[in-house]
């Protein structure tokens, strides 16, 4: 059950958010084997004040198209998986929307299945 959240500059279509939400949800469809309809996600934008980043960071140069993705998922998946999710976000959003790979920020959040409440108060996976 990941929970995504994505932060960006304000400025953007709503086909352009549509198509970042689509080409993660695919990739986590991929790579992650979510199940379909497990889609919780959110885009948050920001005025240019409140969206700092470094620029340069372990020599990968940014620009303000940068996306900061963060998915907090249970921590079942192996390696591996890990690797090819990264790998299959960056390719969708390179296809769908044209971003440089260098303006893909991706941070993995790990949570054991008890820590999840879908609703109702009840921790459905504990």
């Amino acid at each position: 059950m990941p929970r995504t959240q994505i932060s960006m500059r304000k400025g953007k279509s709503a086909e352009y958010k549509q198509a970042v939400l689509k080409s993660i949800y695919e990739a986590m469809l991929a790579a992650f084997n979510v199940p379909e309809d497990d889609q919780f996600m959110t885009i948050n934008e920001h005025e240019p004040e409140n969206f700092i980043y470094g620029k340069n960071y372990l020599d990968i140069e940014r620009t303000d198209d940068l996306l900061m993705i963060q998915i907090t998922a249970n921590n079942t998946r192996t390696l591996e998986q890990k690797k090819a999710l990264y790998a299959t976000i960056v390719s969708n959003l390179v296809c769908n929307i044209h971003i440089r790979p260098e303006d893909v920020f991706i941070g993995l959040v790990e949570v054991t299945k008890e820590n999840w409440s879908f609703g109702l108060g009840i921790a459905q996976y504990g």
